[in-house]
């Protein structure tokens, strides 16, 4: 939930709602949410969070796109304020919620693809560093995981570099210790989904 110490800025900008919406947005500039998880994140009323949501997007502040029926709020990182506002809130972002927010983003992004997603890897792949952002392990025959892919690349709102890999494959790489494995497991994983525990450590 987003901090309650916003009490000056609540003056500065007219609204404890709006405030927080500005926080959340603008301190986790790379995800987006939908309406309820918002309301439940920052613990205010869903009819003045819809309020501020409209407000904001009007003047474009923020933007929102539709994904599996739910419309999805995040950070117009090409809006004039946009740099302003996120140095403004991340310079308050608790580490502990900022992890708790993510896990809650990534878990948002798997549900529409559960039937068809076996596992998945995230990585903390740094700007020009080798390797990849996304691992996926699933059946991708009707190409959902690709389209998958490219709108979770749309909401994080930079480039990812992906690999989808059926499980059969990943089952025989993993028994011939791929080289490609070996290299993702020694990055830096800050996510993973794995009900089935198909995911080993490869040394």
């Amino acid at each position: 939930m987003v901090k309650e110490n916003t009490s000056g800025l609540e003056k500065l900008f007219g609204s404890k709602t709006r405030t927080k919406l500005l926080e959340l947005f603008f301190g986790n500039s790379s995800q987006s949410y939908y309406v309820r998880e918002i309301t439940r994140l920052i613990g205010e009323q869903i009819n003045s969070v819809r309020r501020e949501l409209l407000n904001l997007d009007s003047v474009g502040i923020i933007k929102s796109e539709t994904f599996d029926n739910k419309v999805y709020y995040s950070a117009n990182m090409k809006h004039p304020y946009s740099k302003p506002l996120v140095d403004l809130f991340t310079v308050k972002v608790d580490t502990t919620k900022e992890r708790d927010v993510h896990k809650a983003g990534w878990d948002e992004y798997v549900k529409p693809v559960k039937n068809y997603l076996k596992a998945m890897v995230v990585t903390n792949r740094a700007p020009g560093e080798e390797g990849i952002d996304l691992f996926v392990i699933g059946d991708d025959k009707t190409k959902k995981l690709t389209h998958w892919a490219e709108v979770v690349e749309k909401r994080q709102g930079k480039p990812i570099n992906y690999v989808i890999m059926s499980e059969d494959d990943y089952s025989y790489r993993k028994s011939v210790k791929d080289r490609f494995l070996v290299d993702l497991m020694k990055m830096d994983i800050v996510e993973t989904y794995d009900p089935d525990r198909i995911l080993l450590k490869i040394k």
